[in-house]
């Protein structure tokens, strides 16, 4: 098992992988997340985002993740109503079993 990311290096494996699979530039994407062009980069060089907008950002590559392209390892999917419902689904089917 892998240690847990930060939030901030998850976001930075997902947008690598994102982009790589997409073949876009990173700025591109960085307009998407955030409107701005530059964050990304900023946030590599270690400026700092709020954690709202953080995690708007994450919750936006979820919803647009393309399809073939596999999650980074390590990185925890963000837990939607649809995800928490079909573990609980799953749950009672293994305990009725």
């Amino acid at each position: 098992m892998l240690p847990t990311m930060n939030t901030l290096n998850a976001l930075f494996a997902l947008v690598d992988t994102y982009c790589g699979h997409v073949g876009i530039a990173e700025a591109t994407l960085s307009s998407q997340l955030f409107s701005d062009g530059k964050r990304l980069k900023a946030l590599r060089a270690g400026k700092d985002v709020g954690a709202r907008r953080l995690e708007r950002a994450i919750l936006w590559l979820d919803e647009h993740w393309p399809d073939g392209c596999e999650w980074p390892e390590g990185v925890m999917r963000p837990l939607t109503a649809e995800r928490f419902d079909a573990m609980f689904e799953n749950l009672e089917r293994a305990i009725s079993e």
